[in-house]
């Protein structure tokens, strides 16, 4: 079967990014008005000593579960002494007043990017956020004070990797996979429309060629089954979406509700069938290790852990002795979602929380650690926290030793 060769490695999303923390008089508009951002003479290089605009996509990302913050705008370079040749050259961006920089605060984390069709994105983070450290990992730059940290971006032959495609998916660009030639087989098997998650998560798994094993390997294979089961319906929504196309959007196919619906109904499935595929691996994994569970049962106030070792019966024995019980919560993102598993097993402490989501802030892992959760985060995604982090944190081969030592 041919497969379309798409690596992702940075360079085809960005050309340049520079990152510093906002002052006082470029976010606060008690303090300035000016609506510049200084400090940014390490542009020169690409952007060249022409005033220039671009046109700009501005996002504010915060933790919490809302959706982000974004709009259009445009971003000129400038140099503010150009009528004075006496002087040397002092460069600006200047920026119009836009709801993102609104919102933004001194402190927080600003990270301008050249796109490789020649846009801007200009992201704000707040300081401490998950989004910060991502971004921070992401482009491989260090936070400064007052001058932007510049750092570009070559031809690479490295892929971005799972956690790298997570954050650049967050910052609303779309990434071009390798597309599996199993759309024909799909519909030859499913027909138009896809069959449950539990089913289709049991199709990516059988039609993996890959060299996987749960039992030796259970971190690389849960990532393998996530990243094929992702493409496989990816591939399938593709045609869906190339489908409702054609046909257009409502009675004249130019209805602009129809189309909202439309693209918010893509968004949430593709969320909502990413938690039940990583229930779905996650099952099988520790079916394969032999391991004793029960799934979604109600404990007290009808709360539902993920995944309750080695059951209910036991759970709910006063005589069975806690330290053989553990539960276990699933986030692909955990965002402030992570504390809704809090409550979900009074007997059980700590509870274990496994997530995908990369480089979540030491504000947050902090928290989590003084809340009794452990979190666990699979091997290929742990580079991405820093240092002391890893220290505390537990990989899915880990946590299956664990629970079989109990269980033994």
């Amino acid at each position: 079967m041919k497969k379309k060769n798409m690596s992702n490695p940075l360079s085809k999303f960005f050309v340049v990014a520079g990152a510093k923390r906002l002052s006082a008089v470029e976010a606060d508009p008690n303090k300035s008005n000016q609506h510049e951002f200084n400090g940014v003479v390490g542009f020169r290089n690409v952007f060249g000593s022409e005033r220039i605009t671009f046109d700009t996509d501005f996002l504010y990302l915060t933790d919490e579960e809302a959706e982000e913050i974004s709009e259009s705008g445009f971003l000129t370079w400038y140099d503010s002494r150009v009528n004075n040749p006496k002087r040397s050259a002092e460069f600006r961006i200047y920026y119009k007043t836009n709801i993102a920089m609104q919102l933004a605060q001194e402190g927080d984390l600003l990270i301008i990017a050249k796109t490789t069709n020649d846009k801007l994105l200009v992201i704000i983070c707040p300081k401490g956020s998950t989004h910060e450290s991502q971004l921070l990992w992401l482009f491989g730059l260090e936070e400064s004070e007052s001058r932007f940290v510049i750092k570009e971006y070559f031809e690479e032959k490295s892929d971005l990797g799972y956690s790298g495609k997570v954050i650049v998916s967050s910052l609303g660009l779309e990434i071009d996979e390798e597309e599996p030639d199993y759309l024909e087989d799909m519909l030859a098997k499913f027909g138009q429309k896809l069959p449950s998650t539990f089913i289709f998560s049991e199709y990516a798994r059988n039609t993996l060629k890959d060299k996987v094993s749960a039992i030796d390997a259970p971190d690389e294979t849960l990532i393998s089954w996530m990243m094929w089961e992702e493409k496989l319906f990816r591939t399938f929504e593709k045609r869906s979406v190339q489908e409702k196309l054609r046909t257009g959007f409502g009675k004249d196919g130019l209805d602009v509700d129809d189309f909202i619906s439309f693209s918010l109904s893509i968004q949430n499935k593709r969320k909502a069938r990413a938690g039940y595929a990583f229930e779905n691996h996650m099952a099988v994994i520790f079916d394969f290790n032999k391991i004793t569970y029960a799934r979604g049962v109600k404990t007290e106030r009808n709360n539902k852990p993920d995944f309750l070792f080695p059951g209910a019966v036991e759970y709910f024995d006063s005589g069975f002795q806690i330290n053989k019980l553990t539960m276990l919560g699933l986030k692909t993102t955990a965002k402030d979602r992570w504390r809704q598993i809090i409550p979900e097993a009074d007997r059980i402490n700590p509870k274990h929380l496994i997530t995908l989501e990369p480089a979540i802030s030491k504000n947050q892992t902090d928290e989590m650690r003084i809340q009794s959760v452990q979190l666990v985060i699979p091997k290929s995604i742990s580079p991405t926290y820093s240092l002391d982090q890893q220290k505390e944190l537990m990989c899915l081969e880990d946590f299956i030793d664990l629970v079989r030592k109990k269980q033994s």
